[in-house]
């Protein structure tokens, strides 16, 4: 199986390289913008599958097709979900938001290989064909996060977090044991990358599980205020236009 990595950030470019061979996937090509890629395409053997991001240091990666015919199957991978709907309608497989998460990367190469000729699909094994055909529609949503402290990594599962808030332009999770991470992320991808059923966007700032919740108080204006296990630093607001939406979810 061909694989190149479409990415302008190298970085990141190489880490998708590692999470890849552990998959059993090797991607020696990697291209970093829309010049270079249309370049490489023109005198190249197309690959089988090629991993993209959406936005290059040059452009949107959706021009390389305006100037090349491209047959490779395609995965995503990109921070923002605004280009998911153009993104299907080129010869996608899966659509990744980053930070990519190891097993949604699993799962994205699972379905490429069952559209492989049939000698590729034994590279499969049961427990992923099972994952894939139990129910193809069923979203999976975010069990942990990497956060970067100094040179090592922290992985936090959903049940450790508190909630997530916004401060300064950056996202942070608050943990449990009242600790903050800064997480490469905004609410607005959290709020898809989260069971809905488990956490709720209580303002612009705040997204909250339920598990959290200590004690709902009385605020002004029609509002409500979450008490918190341990988040101090300001107060959980649920904002007017949210109030009606928050008392269905806590039911």
């Amino acid at each position: 199986m061909k694989t190149i990595i479409i990415e302008d950030e190298k970085p990141a470019a190489r880490l998708l390289q590692r999470k890849l061979e552990k998959l059993n996937v090797t991607a020696e090509i990697m291209l970093h913008s829309v010049e270079e890629s249309i370049a490489w395409f023109s005198k190249n053997e197309h690959p089988d599958l090629i991993f993209l991001d959406i936005q290059l240091s040059d452009g949107l990666s959706f021009e390389i097709f305006e100037k090349v015919n491209i047959k490779s199957a395609i995965i995503f991978t990109t921070a923002y979900d605004e280009y998911a709907l153009k993104a299907f309608k080129l010869n996608s497989i899966d659509y990744l938001l980053k930070p990519i998460d190891e097993d949604d990367l699993e799962l994205a190469i699972g379905k490429f290989r069952l559209r492989m000729p049939k000698q590729e699909n034994i590279q499969l094994d049961f427990d992923q064909i099972k994952r894939m055909l139990s129910n193809p529609f069923e979203k999976s949503f975010k069990k942990r996060f990497t956060v970067k402290i100094g040179q090592h990594l922290k992985v936090i599962a959903v049940e450790e977090i508190e909630c997530f808030f916004s401060e300064n332009k950056g996202t942070y999770i608050h943990t449990t044991d009242n600790r903050n991470y800064l997480i490469e992320s905004t609410l607005e991808l959290l709020e898809n990358e989260l069971d809905p059923s488990d956490f709720f966007r209580v303002s612009r700032k705040f997204i909250i599980p339920m598990r959290a919740i200590k004690e709902i108080v009385l605020y002004s204006n029609s509002r409500l205020k979450v008490i918190l296990p341990t988040f101090k630093d300001d107060d959980v607001i649920v904002s007017r236009e949210k109030v009606s939406d928050f008392k269905t979810w806590i039911g």
